[in-house]
């Protein structure tokens, strides 16, 4: 694709290692540092982590380069499942960088079909969130890389109504 001048302009799903990658995109109308709050806090992620309906039972972070996570989720048939990894990069309160694996309840990674998820999965797929402040809102960029063809419908999905809870979330929430 290119603009009028001829010049070309990135695609949707830029190249990753699975051969796209997901990239979402908001501005939210908070300051970056509650934002930066929101995914690094324990006890406000879990308040929107999430598809609409899901909670969050688990939720421990340490964000720090090395620093590992532990995140739960509940879906409303009860059953549960979980992801751990480990922080890459942090530049605080503008971006991060985890490695994403499927856990079980002790935080173990295991492989994607220990809870019955189709697709050909990597142990570990990678997720980014970039904050950028903007006269005191803040522009947020997700990408998350390495999520089968077969699941990155379901995926997108289901990360967009997280990131719509989390706007709301920002709404309600004093900093």
């Amino acid at each position: 694709m290119s603009d009028n001048t001829g010049a070309r302009i990135a695609a949707e799903k830029p190249p990753s290692p699975e051969g796209t990658a997901s990239v979402y995109t908001r501005v939210l109308d908070a300051p970056r540092e509650l934002v930066w709050k929101a995914w690094t806090e324990p006890e406000r992620f879990r308040r929107w982590w999430g598809p609409r309906g899901y909670t969050s039972p688990v939720t421990e972070t340490d964000p720090r380069v090395g620093g590992r996570f532990f995140w739960g989720m509940r879906p409303p048939d009860g059953r549960e499942f979980f992801i751990t990894g480990v922080f890459r990069e942090v530049v605080v309160p503008g971006r991060f960088v985890i490695t994403k694996s499927f856990a079980d309840a002790d935080g173990t990674p295991v492989p994607a079909s220990h809870y019955g998820v189709p697709g050909d999965w990597p142990l570990e797929t990678v997720l980014s969130v970039t904050l950028e402040e903007r006269d005191g809102r803040t522009g947020m960029t997700v990408r998350e890389e390495g999520i089968p063809e077969v699941m990155r419908g379901p995926n997108e999905e289901g990360m967009r109504e997280a990131l719509d809870r989390l706007a709301e979330y920002l709404t309600t929430t004093p900093a």
